[in-house]
C-alpha cells in the first residue's frame, strides 16, 4: 500500500539520502581497470557504516528470488542490467558498471543508481583503441546519456496532479528518440519504511493514465535501458536480469519526494 510521507518525514529521508550519494560517489571515484566489484562492494559496506546508516540490500529478499541477497552493492556489467553480483574478477578496459545501491537511515529506505564506463587513460576514446572499440564506447556513451535524459525527464513529470502514466511516457519517449528500447519487466517503486512499496512505477506509459501523483508520495524512478530496439531480458541463475541479446545497457535512479512545489530529489549531495 502507497504511504503519504510527513515534511519531517521527508527531511530524514533527505538526511539519508545525501549519505548514499556520498557513497556512490567514492564508488565511482574507486571504479577502475582492475579492481573487482567485491573490492567496490567491501567499500560500500563500510562507509554505509561510517555514515550512520545500514545496507538495505544485505540479506534482502525480494518476491520470486531464490535467496537472500548475499552483498552491499548491485554491480552489473555490461549486458547485465540490474542485480548483478559482485565478484572477485578484475574490472576490464571498456566495461559497463552499474552500480545500485541502497542504505537505511532511521529506519528510511533511499535507494539509487549510476552507470560507470570504465576506462584506462589509454585508451579512453583516443589511438591506441581500434575502431571497433572506439564504436563501442560511442554507443555506450550514448546509451548513458539517453538513459539519464529518461531519468531527468520522468523527475521532471513527478508532480501533484500528473500521473504515474506520464512520468512513464516521459522516460519511454526520451529513450526511444535516442534510438534505445526499456529493458522489459523492469521498473521503479514506491519506498519509505519499506524498500519496496506501492505503487510501482513503470518506465513506460500514456499520458494521463495510471495513480494520481500526489504530495508526500516518495517513489524511487529508475530507467533501465538497453542499446538496440528491443528491450527483451532474461533472468539468469543468481537472479541478475541481463538483455536477451547480450546488447549493454544502462541504468540510472533516484529517490524523488513530491511536494507541493513538484520534485525533490532526494539521492543528491547536497
Amino acid at each position: 500500500m502507497m504511504t503519504i510521507k510527513t515534511p519531517e518525514d521527508i527531511e530524514i529521508m533527505a538526511e539519508g539520502g545525501r549519505r548514499l550519494a556520498a557513497v556512490l560517489r567514492e564508488l565511482v571515484d574507486r571504479t577502475a581497470v582492475g579492481v573487482t566489484t567485491k573490492q567496490l562492494d567491501r567499500i560500500a559496506y563500510r562507509k554505509i557504516h561510517e555514515l550512520g546508516a545500514k545496507p538495505a540490500f544485505l540479506n534482502y529478499r525480494p518476491a520470486g528470488a531464490r535467496r537472500g541477497y548475499p552483498y552491499t552493492l548491485c554491480a552489473s556489467l555490461n549486458e547485465v542490467v540490474v542485480h548483478g553480483q559482485p565478484s572477485d574478477g578484475p574490472l576490464g578496459d571498456g566495461d559497463l558498471l552499474k552500480l545500485d545501491l541502497g542504505l537505511v537511515y532511521h529506519g528510511w529506505y533511499l535507494d539509487a543508481a549510476v552507470t560507470v564506463l570504465v576506462e584506462s587513460p589509454a585508451t579512453a576514446g583516443g589511438p591506441a583503441a581500434s575502431p571497433a572499440e572506439r564504436e563501442r564506447r560511442v554507443i555506450a556513451r550514448k546509451l548513458m546519456d539517453a538513459t539519464r535524459e529518461a531519468l531527468q525527464a520522468g523527475i521532471a513529470e513527478t508532480r501533484p496532479g500528473k500521473t504515474l502514466g506520464d512520468v512513464g511516457f516521459a522516460i519511454e519517449q526520451a529513450v526511444k528518440r535516442r534510438g534505445f528500447a526499456v529493458a522489459e519487466g523492469l521498473i521503479g517503486h514506491g519506498i519509505g519504511r519499506t524498500l519496496h512499496e506501492d505503487p510501482p512505477v513503470f518506465n513506460f506509459g500514456r499520458r494521463g493514465s495510471g495513480e494520481l501523483i500526489e504530495a508526500g508520495m516518495v517513489i524511487a524512478i529508475e530507467p533501465m535501458v538497453v542499446a538496440g530496439r528491443s528491450g527483451a531480458t532474461v533472468t539468469r541463475k543468481d537472479d541478475s536480469f541481463a538483455s536477451r541479446d547480450g546488447l549493454p545497457a544502462a541504468h540510472f535512479e533516484h529517490t524523488v519526494a513530491v511536494t507541493p512545489a513538484g520534485p525533490r530529489v532526494l539521492t543528491e549531495e547536497s
